[in-house]
């Protein structure tokens, strides 16, 4: 079998998917491919479920790339507002959480998978009779031709296999995050074929391991969450929860800091970030002198976690009377940087974004073609541009997705 599409695009995920139906709706002979059974994955499972698909507040700010300007054209060109506006079309239900995040609703008790809302908008986008989608399909042996691109297709059903052409080729196979989805670095050896660098890649957005001492000496407080303020050693700052996991530490300050950690680095925890702790306990001394310094900061902290600094020497449990001014101060700054120094990271496995990847030295800004290549294009997470915590990536995928679809 031999088979001639306008457009061709790997990947069946967010970006892959915005860019199939933007291409479709060009009226462009468009074939998705995809080596997973179904399309989608990490949407369906984003969010717990309910898939956190932008923000209320989207700029270059809130993207990790080597190129700061790279991403700011794409999403001017689709932004937040005109996902949005494409949401509320197909009348699915969202709420806003913290910090602006908009996530689908449950249209009832029965429905545990709000995110599959998002999905099933995006393949109605693509229910056009010029956009095919072919899945189970492992693609081979990709080379440049004259006209455009070649490729075997293997499929798993041998419905669809056979040599395909194409005009445009469409990298749209993320990155490295959360392989048991599927993830492969195909991408990247498809970017190194053509000549083109991929950046290190690394896992973002990822729970911290600690070393085996203070592994056991936090494992107890799994579980517990507080409010928190993580600052990396570069000096970004994320003011969110942090989770304590019998692994090492997690949350959304965890996984935002994360991006911006380097290993062998440490960062800084204020426990207490809402709080004048020094102010609390001056007056706690002089209202209270014989209550414990345990029982004063479990008025703000956990106490088993109050237990577990006192217990690690971070910290020393008498009556508040016996504490000078400088102790007190000294207690302060304990509770407000305290460093941690990081294993590592759960890795890949847990990972919501890989960091690093195709070198957007090399890709145009406003089309995502390959400055030197006509007829590649990269979209997603597969290069290197990465979004915080937040609905960034997502807003990633949908912008370049689209800004490619207006050009293959």
């Amino acid at each position: 079998m031999s088979s001639h599409f306008d457009v061709v695009i790997i990947g069946a995920g967010a970006a892959g998917l915005m860019c199939a139906a933007e291409a479709g709706k060009r009226g462009r002979k468009t074939l998705v491919i995809e080596h997973a059974k179904k399309p989608g994955r990490k949407i369906l499972i984003s969010g717990g479920g309910r898939c956190n698909f932008t923000n209320y507040d989207v700029s270059a700010n809130n993207f990790l790339c080597q190129n700061p300007h790279f991403v700011k054209s794409a999403l001017s060109q689709y932004t937040n507002w005109d996902f949005i506006s494409l949401v509320s079309k197909y009348g699915i239900d969202f709420e806003e959480r913290d910090h602006g995040q908009l996530f689908c609703l449950s249209a009832d008790e029965a429905d545990k998978n709000p995110a599959k809302k998002i999905v099933e908008m995006l393949l109605s986008e693509c229910d056009l009779p010029n956009v095919s989608q072919w899945y189970r399909c492992d693609v081979q042996d990709i080379n440049k031709t004259d006209t455009g691109f070649s490729f075997h297709s293997i499929s798993a059903t041998k419905e669809h296999t056979g040599e395909i052409t194409c005009d445009s080729l469409v990298i749209a196979t993320g990155g490295l995050s959360m392989p048991k989805l599927g993830a492969t670095p195909f991408g990247y050896k498809v970017a190194e074929q053509f000549g083109l660098p991929v950046i290190n890649t690394t896992a973002g957005l990822v729970p911290f391991t600690l070393h085996k001492e203070d592994k056991e000496d936090f494992a107890e407080l799994s579980g517990i969450a507080i409010p928190a303020e993580i600052t990396a050693q570069d000096g970004t700052v994320f003011k969110e929860a942090l989770l304590f996991t019998h692994r090492g530490l997690s949350g959304p300050s965890v996984l935002q800091v994360s991006s911006f950690w380097k290993a062998g680095q440490t960062v800084t925890v204020n426990l207490i970030p809402e709080i004048d702790v020094l102010d609390l306990l001056t007056q706690s001394r002089e209202k209270h002198p014989n209550q414990s310094l345990k029982n004063t900061l479990a008025k703000v902290l956990p106490k088993r976690l109050v237990e577990v600094l006192i217990d690690r020497k971070m910290l020393v449990d008498k009556p508040l009377k016996q504490f000078n001014a400088k102790e007190l101060d000294a207690i302060d700054h304990q509770l407000q940087h305290w460093q941690v120094l990081p294993n590592g990271t759960e890795g890949y496995r847990t990972a919501e974004v890989t960091l690093g990847g195709v070198d957007t030295d090399y890709l145009s800004s406003k089309t995502m073609q390959c400055k030197n290549i006509e007829g590649l294009y990269f979209i997603g997470e597969v290069m290197d541009v990465s979004g915080w915590l937040g609905g960034y990536n997502f807003q990633w995928a949908w912008s370049s997705g689209f800004v490619a679809g207006q050009w293959v």
